[in-house]
């Protein structure tokens, strides 16, 4: 993993800031959180993304590096 891959990934997720998303979570022992949302913020080493409320989900804003993006722990598809 080399530093720019996660400078192009942070570029990615600041210009899609207010847009939503479709997140898909690695959980572990081949299980997935998926949840529809709007990415909120991004810092440094991680952005923020608020899920929307549902059946299954309370609206909760939830963090998520860079990283797991680069190793797709978790995968965001924009809406359009």
């Amino acid at each position: 993993m080399r530093r720019s891959d996660i400078v192009n990934v942070r570029r990615a997720v600041d210009a899609n800031i207010g847009r939503r998303v479709k997140v898909r979570a690695n959980k572990g022992r081949h299980k997935y959180a998926v949840a529809d949302g709007v990415i909120m913020e991004s810092y440094p080493s991680i952005f923020t993304v608020k899920i929307d409320a549902g059946p299954d989900t309370d609206g909760r804003l939830v963090s998520y590096s860079y990283t797991d993006v680069l190793t797709k722990d978790v995968q965001l598809l924009i809406c359009k």
